[in-house]
């Protein structure tokens, strides 16, 4: 397992609820054991597949939804996907909090988790925020979407290809593109399946935090994966199974060097990556521009999946929130 992380006992039926555990918080990838990320894409699967429950593992929960930056999929993936599992939803938007005035983050945790079970928030920016709203007992708390860092975008990225693949294992994986909050994700998670490869081309000064490229490089020697990145589009293997970019200008960001765009034009994601790697799916984590990242031609054409992709993002996050709510004691909510 990754250092730090102990290995889990196999779960019982998911169903059940898990007694004597404390909540379980998802702010980062690295928060997960590999037992644990299989579990979740297991169940996105099967949710994907079946549908949710007839005994709703969330019933009798209260899910809060913060958002203090836009989100169409993100947000009504977790909103939908609560309601689906049987809780109550509460949505706070960016000038509903006490934050705005000043209460510290350790304060604003404390009281939410007295009157909530769940808290889903984006906030790209510091996930130092989400660590102080987890410093408690009570209450679950999930990152949907960090400056540094998107974990439950790289949950569904997981969900979709082995939905389409049938496994994880094995999978050559291309990503154009910024080193962003996603790429970042994909690297922790991709990078944690035996004989993987996640090639990753990003512009010269726009790579992933070397950090990250250290953790997912450390993953990968104890998986069997392999993590390469590079600056340039030149000498790109072949036989892809999914080719993968994001927006160029990340949700809530702009970038310092006004003249960024030349840097970025030759990784744009055009048929010709196509002509090596004929079978390769185009996957995106939306919203697109077309003719910047990606032409109009590849993501609307019969190789995108990026729209199956976006559905399964409510499966994922239901999967997300059952893992969360599993390792909840059944007196923990709401002692106060």
């Amino acid at each position: 397992m990754t250092p730090g992380h102990a290995t889990e006992p196999n779960r019982t039926d998911p169903e059940d609820t898990v007694q004597h555990s404390p909540v379980r918080h998802l702010i980062s990838i690295d928060d997960l054991t590999d037992d644990d990320l299989r579990s979740i894409v297991s169940d996105g699967v099967t949710f994907a597949s079946e549908g949710a429950p007839g005994v709703k593992p969330l019933r009798d929960a209260v899910v809060g939804v913060y958002f203090s930056k836009t989100s169409t999929r993100t947000r009504t993936a977790f909103s939908s996907g609560s309601l689906r599992l049987g809780a109550s939803l509460l949505t706070y938007g960016p000038g509903d909090l006490q934050l705005n005035t000043g209460e510290t983050s350790e304060d604003t945790g404390a009281v939410l988790s007295r009157m909530l079970d769940v808290l889903v928030a984006r906030t790209a920016g510091d996930p130092r925020e989400m660590r102080a709203w987890a410093r408690q007992d009570r209450m679950s708390v999930i990152n949907a979407m960090s400056a540094d860092e998107h974990p439950t975008q790289a949950l569904t990225d997981l969900t979709t290809l082995q939905m389409r693949f049938g496994r994880l294992t094995g999978l050559h994986v291309l990503y154009v593109g910024e080193g962003n909050n996603s790429a970042s994700a994909l690297a922790l998670a991709l990078s944690r399946f035996e004989g993987t490869e996640l090639e990753l081309r990003t512009p010269a000064g726009y790579g992933l935090a070397p950090d990250v490229l250290a953790r997912a490089g450390a993953n990968a020697v104890r998986s069997g994966a392999t993590v390469r990145e590079r600056h340039d589009m030149a000498d790109l293997p072949g036989g892809f199974d999914a080719i993968y970019t994001t927006r160029w200008q990340t949700t809530g960001t702009a970038k310092a060097d006004p003249g960024w765009r030349a840097g970025f034009a030759p990784f744009q994601v055009t048929e010709a990556l196509w002509d090596a790697s004929p079978k390769a799916v185009f996957m995106h984590d939306l919203p697109a521009h077309r003719g910047d990242e990606v032409t109009g031609e590849v993501l609307d054409g019969p190789r995108s999946i990026a729209f199956e992709q976006a559905e399964n993002k409510m499966h994922s996050a239901m999967a997300v929130l059952k893992w969360c709510r599993a390792g909840a004691s059944p007196d923990a909510a709401h002692a106060g």
